[in-house]
């Protein structure tokens, strides 16, 4: 039988939480916060869900969207779904950037930063290529994972969000596979 998303996901219920209104300031502690009790063994995952005012979850916070939520217009200027690679193309986005205000001086200013954003300012909702079926095969995960460059997929039960499919799982999986096969 075909591994499928279902057996290697991991429900919503034991993921920390924030809410959209917090600050930047806040998403910052959360995530150290979640880091340090990961780390030491008190809570099982590091990746903060990220709640509306309804406490639907509307998508999930890392470092990296931290990091971009200090230049949210960066969204606006690439679309990191597209077909088109933007390594290929330096040529046309280096002039881009030249041209605007992105990326002119994103930690210049971080205090003011850190108490005028909120979470819901740079959250992204998740992506269709980052949103899985919880009857789909591995293989299914798998590709998504190497083809979007995502560390986590979202899990549906038909509109349901039920939980999350680590990368770091599907790893797992794959080390354990090639040790079983190859008799390591």
């Amino acid at each position: 039988m075909e591994a499928s998303v279902k057996d290697f996901m991991v429900p919503i219920a034991k993921f920390p939480r924030i809410s959209d209104t917090a600050t930047f300031s806040g998403a910052v502690m959360a995530l150290e916060r979640a880091n340090e009790e990961y780390l030491s063994g008190k809570r099982e995952q590091r990746i903060l869900l990220v709640t509306d005012s309804e406490n639907k979850v509307v998508g999930k916070l890392s470092p990296l969207d931290v990091v971009r939520g200090l230049e949210p217009d960066y969204e606006k200027l690439v679309d990191e779904q597209s077909s088109v690679y933007v390594e290929k193309f330096s040529y046309v986005i280096q002039p881009m950037k030249e041209q605007t205000t992105l990326w002119a001086k994103p930690l210049d200013d971080l205090c003011t930063t850190a108490k005028d954003i909120l979470v819901k300012d740079f959250i992204q909702p998740p992506k269709s290529s980052q949103i899985i079926d919880l009857d789909a095969n591995l293989n299914n995960a798998f590709h998504r994972f190497v083809m979007f460059k995502h560390d986590s997929l979202f899990v549906m039960e038909g509109k349901k969000l039920i939980g999350l499919l680590r990368f770091s799982d599907v790893y797992k999986e794959i080390g354990r596979r090639i040790k079983d096969s190859c008799g390591l």
